[in-house]
């Protein structure tokens, strides 16, 4: 009965100090850790808005689907796209299925998350990207699922790629983890 009293208190201290480290405020279930060769990207979930796509995140995350993908279109003054965890080159996704859209009024601007899709604004499933920047234009055409909290300084530093080749990035950097705050160690 010691050992498990012990063991739970052990569990306890370490849940609160991984939230201890995460901006005030923050839920660590809902809250994604993206570790770069940069630095460590925080990522405030919103499952208010887009539940589904929080919840595919961090199914995907827990899973380690994101560990080592790479961020393979980026460009400048826009946006770093990844989540390809099955093909690396931005034309695979999970092993679930599709999600509808969850579209909400969040403005695109600089450190929203947002979910990739194909021309289907119901055919999101793992991908994502980060904004650098404010862009208008999908506003109300893509899901937000989170807002850069810290760590943007390490998503200014993500390799672009060339804007003549639509920001496809060769030898791209990679997440290196990626996991849900609650779960980290």
């Amino acid at each position: 009965m010691t050992r498990l009293f012990v063991a739970l208190a052990a569990l306890v201290l370490a849940s609160t100090a991984v939230a201890q480290n995460l901006p005030a405020g923050l839920d660590p279930q809902n809250t994604i850790l993206l570790d770069t060769s940069y630095g460590r990207v925080v990522i405030k979930l919103r499952s208010d808005l887009a539940p589904k796509h929080a919840e595919r995140i961090k199914t995907l995350a827990r899973e380690k689907f994101y560990d080592n993908a790479p961020f393979h279109r980026v460009i400048a003054g826009f946006m770093a796209q990844t989540g390809d965890g099955s093909r690396g080159d931005g034309t695979g996704g999970s092993k679930y299925p599709n999600l509808p859209a969850e579209f909400s009024n969040v403005p695109f601007k600089r450190g929203i998350v947002g979910m990739a899709r194909a021309q289907s604004k119901d055919s999101a499933n793992s991908q994502f990207f980060i904004m650098f920047a404010e862009a208008p234009s999908l506003n109300g055409q893509y899901t937000v699922i989170g807002e850069v909290v810290s760590g943007m300084d390490a998503v200014d530093k993500i390799k672009k790629g060339p804007e003549a080749n639509n920001g496809a990035v060769t030898n791209p950097d990679r997440i290196v983890r990626m996991q849900v705050a609650a779960d980290a160690k």
